[in-house]
């Protein structure tokens, strides 16, 4: 700061317990769309800011970046309500549709709406198949193989201490995508 006065933000995504370092699922799926939002659709830090206080005091939404209905073009935010998009960095203004869908494609929602399942991104990027995945009701939350359950850190322990890539295969019934595919996320986190 040039002034040499500091300054508080609060946090755009809140912890469970605030004063507590856990963070928990939504929190990580919250962080997932913030990334998205950030660094793959460029909108700035303050837009965030102001479309997450603008979705809150308007339509009570909390916690904007967990919702469906979000969704950004032009380095702005939207929500979309009866099929109209609502600028939230111009408060009320309606928007031609363009969607944020690629990220949010890759997380699967309760009947509620709600997040319950995301499948991260690897280097393969968004279209990449969805391998990976990350339920906070199995395996305690890390991530694993959808339809094995076999958790990813366990298959690059396994090659990383010099067992065949075969036998691992074997021993889980993996095909050898599904093997990639958890090397290039262990190998990324």
């Amino acid at each position: 700061m040039s002034d040499g006065e500091s300054r508080y933000s609060q946090p755009l995504i809140s912890r469970p317990a605030p004063d507590g370092p856990r963070l928990s699922f939504h929190n990580l799926v919250e962080a997932h769309v913030l990334r998205s939002l950030r660094t793959r659709h460029q909108v700035p830090l303050p837009a965030v800011r102001a479309a997450l206080d603008y979705a809150e005091n308007t339509f009570a939404n909390k916690r904007l970046l967990l919702r469906d209905e979000l969704r950004t073009a032009a380095g702005t935010v939207f929500l979309e309500r009866l099929d109209e998009l609502i600028d939230l960095g111009r408060p009320g203004q309606l928007a031609i549709k363009r969607l944020l869908q690629e990220h949010l494609r890759r997380i699967d929602r309760d009947i509620n709406g709600l997040p319950h399942r995301l499948y991260p991104v690897t280097s393969r990027g968004l279209d990449g198949p969805k391998v990976v995945v990350i339920d906070p009701r199995i395996s305690f939350g890390r991530p694993y193989i959808a339809g094995k359950g076999v958790r990813t850190s366990t298959i690059v322990e396994r090659l990383d201490a010099g067992e065949p890539r075969d036998i691992v295969a074997g021993d889980y019934n993996l095909e050898s995508f599904e093997i990639d595919e958890a090397l290039l996320y262990e190998r990324a986190a």
